[in-house]
């Protein structure tokens, strides 16, 4: 039997958590005993897969079936039962950096003309400082805009991660001030390094600078 979906999704999916767990294609084949050829070929071409197989990949990329195969896209995480006996970690300062330093997605929360709002943003860190596009113009910068020179509002920036394979995850919260960059000379960030996946014209920078970063995370004993 082989599982249906799209090839081109699936090999995206099973990339993203390799890469997520910092597995070389070697270590992955290895986990889920098979060639290391057949995760080349799953992830590179529109190549059919046994749902055994799918099944031994999934588990080594601490995964399921469902999301691999994007069952679980339209649907909000964290549905299943509590691990057994869970533990939560406070995080430091240090371990929540390493955690979200490399970019992706997270949400800024902010009280606009509207009342509270919380967006998902692409981001990237660079030397301490959160920082994410959005339009020029637009409504995000019509509620942090102060009107005021060297007055920045405040505002709360979360990235989290839920493992739904262990009923695990982290979250980090950083609160600060959020800068509108508006001279170009001091754009921390290239346009390349931060991708709006929401696409359009967002050329307008915003660096949050926290005064504070807590996190925690929550595994098995």
């Amino acid at each position: 039997m082989s599982a249906t979906a799209s090839p081109g999704d699936l090999a995206r999916r099973v990339a993203h958590h390799r890469d997520r767990l910092g597995l070389s294609r070697q270590e992955l084949a290895r986990r889920a005993g098979i060639a290391e050829g057949y995760v080349s070929d799953l992830e590179e071409q529109a190549w059919p897969i046994r749902a055994e197989t799918l099944m031994a990949i999934a588990s080594a990329l601490q995964t399921t079936v469902d999301d691999l195969l994007g069952g679980a896209a339209d649907r909000a995480p964290g549905q299943g039962p509590a691990m057994a006996r869970p533990t939560l970690e406070v995080l430091s300062s240090e371990d929540c950096w390493k955690l979200i330093g490399s970019g992706g997605v997270g949400r800024v929360a902010f009280t606009g003309l509207r009342g509270q709002t919380v967006l998902p943003v692409n981001y990237r860190v660079h030397d301490g400082v959160v920082v994410f596009r959005t339009r020029r113009g637009g409504q995000m910068e019509e509620d942090l805009r102060t009107g005021m020179k060297d007055v920045d509002r405040g505002i709360a920036f979360e990235v989290d991660r839920i493992d739904e394979a262990v009923r695990g995850g982290w979250s980090v919260l950083l609160r600060g001030p959020a800068h509108l960059v508006t001279d170009d000379a001091f754009v921390p960030v290239s346009a390349d390094d931060v991708q709006p996946w929401a696409g359009g014209e967002r050329d307008l920078y915003i660096q949050i600078t926290p005064h504070e970063i807590t996190g925690r995370r929550i595994h098995a004993m």
